[in-house]
């Protein structure tokens, strides 16, 4: 691992933690003596999101991330916390081997998330995310929150389809149904 400070290419390694998903090492140089430390996670193969409009992006979980920091702004909610959250996001989103993923399927897992977390950090996110039109759908989500009727990300994702979900091209789908115009 290169030193940050000298670009020494050689170091050692003094104390190894792991988080389940990551290790912490920390290091020192070799030719300069100072520490740093490094995170090695596990690189995932790329999931494409698929956006509202169509447009597809790498899943970024540092964009994730820092929508959640910001939601979590000011609030009791540990980084760790956070980064744990990203990582269970994330494992949702690779586990089953899917290429691609609607955004609205991450949107609503960390919403649930925040919901379970920091209910001032979920109506945070849920504000932009659902982009509540005018007060009343802003009071609605309050009182449902409050009631203890917020619906859980399963129920949320119901309605949702995934991009391959659609039947399979092997013959045994179903005929296209024919187009038929009047002209009049």
């Amino acid at each position: 691992m290169r030193c940050p400070f000298c670009h020494s290419e050689s170091s050692r390694v003094t104390d190894s933690r792991g988080n389940g998903n990551a290790v912490r090492r920390r290091r020192e140089c070799a030719d300069c003596g100072e520490r740093f430390t490094t995170l090695e996670t596990v690189l995932r193969s790329a999931v494409q999101v698929v956006k509202k409009d169509g447009r597809r992006e790498d899943f970024d979980r540092e964009k994730l991330l820092a929508g959640l920091r910001s939601a979590c702004a000011k609030r009791n909610v540990s980084a760790d916390r956070l980064d744990a959250v990203v990582a269970e996001i994330e494992g949702h989103v690779t586990r089953d081997g899917r290429l691609e993923v609607p955004s609205a399927v991450i949107g609503e897992l960390a919403v649930d998330a925040l919901r379970r977390i920091d209910h001032i950090a979920y109506i945070r996110f849920a504000s932009v995310y659902r982009a509540f039109a005018d007060l009343d759908s802003l009071k609605d989500a309050l009182q449902a929150l409050d009631e203890g009727r917020v619906p859980s990300f399963e129920e949320r994702t119901r309605q949702l389809a995934l991009p391959d979900d659609a039947p399979e091209a092997d013959g045994a789908s179903e005929e296209p149904t024919p187009i038929v115009r009047s002209v009049g």
